[in-house]
């Protein structure tokens, strides 16, 4: 066996460094759409018109399509390859990017984040990197790296959202992710290595029913916060959710090739890491939401200033993303989700008593919490579901986590959204917002550490039967 030449082992270092690098780059834009366009909510609606259930639709338009059709974005990278799609994704992302800074009409931009939002990008760009590093030690780091770039866009975004909007409006928050869709599209280009390709045939019935039960929700809450619950065409989306919901289920349980593998959910670490990732988006996008339109309408604060208010997120969140990884080694992934979860809950119960003025000091040290606890739980809460099934099906497995995260997204602000659509009712609906979320955090600890607590329990019963 002859030695590797040490130019080929530099070569394939840099080639997984920047494929890493266009990886982060793909999640990080998503992440940052979520949350620039939040500061930007106030700078739209006076702009295009609307009241908080058009800005709702804004955001929720974004996350419907993706957690909609994040699933098939798995299987079709399975299936063409984790790089051809993860390309094409980016390509329609960054067009539908300036299809958003051009909108003329509200209409137009909840047209375009939509097809933001169906770019398909995450699950191939975990499924390319899990790709990439082979080995289970530095793929937990990578991705670390990988959700600490994510992390740090979600948390930066209102920062830039509020700068650039004081520079050039509203529309400029788009347009910044022109050159980031060119640069990460070259370097895939160039350095990345494709997957595995499968023949398994795509599961249309099960996508259509997907995107309408979770656009039916969407709008069924969004507007009932507007409307009245009980108005009929409320009810009527309510009632079209149950139903398509149950044909999902149906579709999924008899598809050879489902789009959602339902014998995925028998391994309980994956159920229960997915559910975990489901509670913890419902509080924390949901919250984004809530906090940026209070700062701005409550407290009258500018875009930027709004911005400045999430730099405690932005701080925490990076430092810790990069930690979670080593401590999950010492003392264990679900530990550490737990963790992360119970100090986000202290974070959000810390604000339940919100008030107009409320100094920003009162406020700074909760954004903390909720920043550094969820960046301490993301990393191993990726790593443990991917860890839970086999690589061939890791692009899946990424699909059902980043759907049920966004899904999360989706309700979070749909239902906080329609806590606080009336002016006068705005703080107190802030207010059962940051009860709902700390009792999904608690309740998103208590899930993933029943795992643990099962998994000790069984140790002893399986020492005693050995040693018989």
């Amino acid at each position: 066996m002859y030695p590797v030449p040490a130019r080929q082992i530099v070569s394939t270092r840099l080639a997984k460094l920047f494929t890493l690098a266009a990886m982060s780059l793909g999640y990080g834009v998503v992440q940052l759409d979520v949350t620039i366009v939040n500061t930007a909510l106030n700078s739209i609606g006076t702009s295009l018109g609307g009241g908080v259930s058009e800005l709702q639709w804004v955001v929720s338009t974004y996350t419907i399509a993706f957690a909609a059709l994040i699933l098939t974005a798995g299987t079709l990278g399975d299936r063409f390859g984790a790089k051809n799609i993860f390309m094409g994704g980016f390509a329609i992302f960054t067009a539908a990017s300036l299809g958003c800074a051009v909108a003329p009409t509200s209409s137009i931009l909840i047209a375009a984040r939509a097809l933001q939002g169906a770019a398909i990008l995450v699950p191939n760009s975990l499924a390319l990197l899990t790709h990439a590093y082979g080995n289970e030690t530095e793929r937990g780091r990578a991705v670390g790296v990988w959700a600490a770039g994510a992390s740090l866009a979600l948390t930066a975004g209102p920062l830039i959202g509020g700068g650039l909007i004081e520079i050039a409006g509203w529309r400029s928050i788009f347009l910044v992710n022109l050159p980031i869709g060119l640069g990460a599209l070259w370097l895939t280009w160039r350095y990345a290595t494709d997957t595995t390709r499968t023949q398994h045939p795509l599961d249309l019935p099960g996508q259509a029913a997907a995107i309408g039960m979770l656009g039916v929700l969407a709008g069924a809450i969004i507007e009932g916060g507007r409307l009245g619950w009980t108005n009929a065409w409320v009810v009527a989306g309510f009632g079209a959710f149950v139903m398509l919901a149950a044909l999902f289920l149906v579709q999924e349980r008899r598809a050879p090739y489902p789009m959602l593998p339902l014998s995925l959910f028998a391994h309980r670490m994956f159920a229960l890491t997915s559910l975990v990732g489901l509670l913890v988006n419902i509080a924390f996008y949901g919250l984004i939401f809530v906090f940026s339109l209070y700062f701005q309408q409550i407290n009258h604060w500018s875009s930027f200033a709004t911005g400045l208010a999430f730099v405690p997120m932005m701080g925490a969140v990076l430092p810790v993303n990069l930690v979670a990884p080593y401590l999950a080694e010492r003392i264990g992934a679900p530990t550490v989700i737990a963790l992360g979860a119970l100090i986000a809950a202290a974070g959000c119960f810390g604000l339940h008593g919100l008030e107009r003025g409320t100094t920003y000091w009162a406020i700074c040290g909760q954004l903390l919490a909720m920043g550094g606890g969820l960046g301490l739980l993301v990393p191993p809460l990726t790593s443990t579901l991917l860890g839970s099934v086999d690589k061939a099906r890791s692009g899946v497995a990424a699909g059902v986590l980043n759907s049920t995260r966004q899904t999360g997204s989706v309700l979070g602000v749909a239902v906080f959204g329609s806590l606080i659509g009336q002016a006068d009712a705005f703080l107190f609906g802030a207010r059962i917002a940051l009860i709902i979320s700390t009792v999904l955090l608690i309740a998103a600890a208590a899930a993933i550490m029943s795992s643990e607590l099962s998994l000790a329990h069984r140790r002893p019963a399986r020492a005693a039967h050995r040693s018989r």
